[in-house]
Parts: C-alpha cells; structure tokens; sequence
C-alpha cells in the first residue's frame, strides 16, 4: 500500500519545511471538476459595486480536493495553482490569478493568523528589506501584531451602535435601504440576515481598513463550508485580511461535521432554486469523504497577485501579470 508520507498522488512531490521543521507536501489538484464547492461568491455583473470593492474569492471547487488529501492522511498540504473567473477587470481583478492555498490538520484559524501574519512579515523583509511599506498612498505597516477585529464589532462601530442591534432584522433592512449602493426590497427580503450584515460591512467598513487587519467571525449563511463558532453558531471562525481597504487572503476552520454540511448544502441548492445566483449546489462526494472523517483542519487561501502589488507597491493587478486580461478597444 502507499502512506501519506510517501508522498504519492503528488505530482511535483514538493515538501518544504517550516521554522518548527515539520513538512508540508505540495499538490496539484485536477483543474476540471464537476461540482463547485467553497466560499460564496457573487456573479458581478459589468460596473456592479461587487466587482470594485474586491469582495470575491476563488470558487472552490478544487479545495475540496485538498481536504479529500487531509482525510485521506496527508495532514499537511499546499499548492500554488491557476484560479479562473468569469469576471470584470479593473485594477483589483483579473479573470486569470494566482493563489496559494495550504491546509493544516489540529490547526485552527487562530493558529493561520499567526502563521499568515509571520510569513507576510518574512517575505517583506526578504524582498523590501523593510516590514513598512507604500501602497495606495498609505505607509503600510506590515511588522508587529496586526490588528483583529470582529465582523460585528467593525459593524457596529461604524454605524455608531451596540453590537446586540445588528441581531434586530428590521434594523439590518433600515440600514441597508440607506447605504451609498442600497439593495433593492425584493434584494433584501431575499438575502439572509447573515448577507445584510455583510452588505454594510462592504460599503461601510472595508474601505477603511488601511493597516493589515484579520477580519473575524463571519456570519455562517454566508461561510457554508467554515465550521460554526463555539459560542455562538450563528457565525464561523473564518478571518480574512484586508491591507489598504483591499482582501488580500481568506481562511477558516474547516466543517468536519457530514451532517452539518449536508444541512449547508441542502440549505444551498434551497437557496439556488429560488433563484439565488450565489448559492452552491451539493457535493455529495465531498460530505461522503466528511463520513470517513475529517481530523478538525484549518484551510487559506492567499491572493498572490494582490500580494505581489503590496510589495510593489502597483496601482493595478495589471502591473504584476505578465499577460493581463485587456478590454475590448470598442
């Protein structure tokens, strides 16, 4: 038989040590699947607010793959692949970018921040030789703790309320009626209590969130594959990072549990029926590797492009890819 440390069904057979000098193994996963499956995104539509304000994640329909390796033995786990989007360009998004994306098993997102957080910090110092850098007319600096900040904490604050009013629906509706980009009623009676709150922190929050900052505990309608929060199962312990108003990287701990993600799922394909563009259909070959058993694993994803023009400190994703996407001259 073959073992994980093998390295088997690895097709470069890439390892690399970490400073603690435990292994993770590189992959590649298939590029043509049948059924997508990760975060949620949104479909934007040309000069949509959703395709400027940079809010859209790689579809994950090959992350599931990487999980399938966790179960399967390989408890660590990396790959620096291609990502393709049907999408807009401007200069945060291109409809061909690079990720890298790594899984840990008995990790947890808190740990990810930790680790994403060092490992920024060693790539500025090797390649600016300095953790303070410009970006977008600001002095960004990257060294020391960054700052953590709770979806439901920035939201509140920027509204100039208690936390305990975002639970109150009609006030969710009130405030987003009176955003600069409001929804639409047939938007809003549509969209989960989970979507408002996001739809406020998009609009009202992102654009200040200038120095590195792990955003936190996001709301579980809009995380199907991030495992519920101990607390409080309404919301997920997922981060992602914003520098300079921008999502650099995405993470979370991963949902173990197969009954749980096929409630999600079929919560989903509910979702898509009634027409929601934003829903994932199910996979049910992902909840029978769930059944196997999925060891508790924390997953990221970080954009390298945007990475890339951090460090460079470039205006547009244009500047840091060889062979951009261009729009049409007519």
């Amino acid at each position: 038989g073959v073992r994980a440390g093998d390295g088997a069904g690895v097709d470069r057979g890439a390892r690399v040590r970490d400073r603690a000098g435990r292994f993770a193994v590189e992959c590649q996963r298939p590029d043509a699947v049948a059924v997508v499956g990760g975060v949620l995104e949104p479909q934007p539509v040309p000069g949509s607010r959703a395709r400027q304000r940079g809010r859209e994640k790689p579809r994950g329909q090959r992350r599931t793959a990487s999980l399938r390796l966790v179960v399967g033995g390989f408890e660590r786990v990396f790959e620096l692949n291609r990502c393709y989007r049907n999408e807009g360009c401007d200069r945060r998004h291109n409809p061909e970018f690079t990720t890298m994306e790594f899984y840990m098993a008995y990790g947890t997102y808190t740990i990810l921040m930790d680790f994403v957080e060092k490992m920024v910090q060693t790539i500025a110092l090797d390649v600016c030789k300095t953790t303070t850098v410009p970006w977008n007319g600001h002095q960004i600096e990257l060294g020391g703790t960054w700052r953590r900040l709770r979806v439901r904490e920035a939201v509140a604050s920027a509204l100039g309320v208690s936390e305990d009013r975002l639970s109150d629906r009609a006030f969710l509706e009130d405030a987003v009626s009176r955003l600069p980009e409001p929804l639409s009623r047939d938007d809003i009676a549509r969209k989960s209590d989970g979507h408002l709150l996001m739809e406020i922190f998009e609009q009202r929050v992102e654009d200040t969130l200038i120095q590195p900052t792990f955003v936190y505990e996001y709301p579980s309608s809009v995380s199907p594959l991030a495992r519920r929060n101990d607390q409080d199962k309404n919301y997920v312990d997922r981060f992602e990072i914003f520098v300079s108003g921008v999502e650099l990287g995405n993470a979370f701990n991963e949902l173990n549990d197969p009954l749980d993600q096929r409630q999600r799922f079929l919560d989903q394909v509910k979702k898509k029926l009634e027409g929601d563009d934003e829903a994932n259909p199910m996979d049910d070959d992902y909840v029978q590797a769930l059944e196997y058993g999925l060891p508790p694993t924390a997953g990221c994803g970080i954009g390298i492009d945007r990475l890339v023009m951090l460090l460079t400190n470039a205006e547009s994703i244009r500047d840091v890819i060889l062979f951009p996407t261009m729009r049409p001259l007519d």
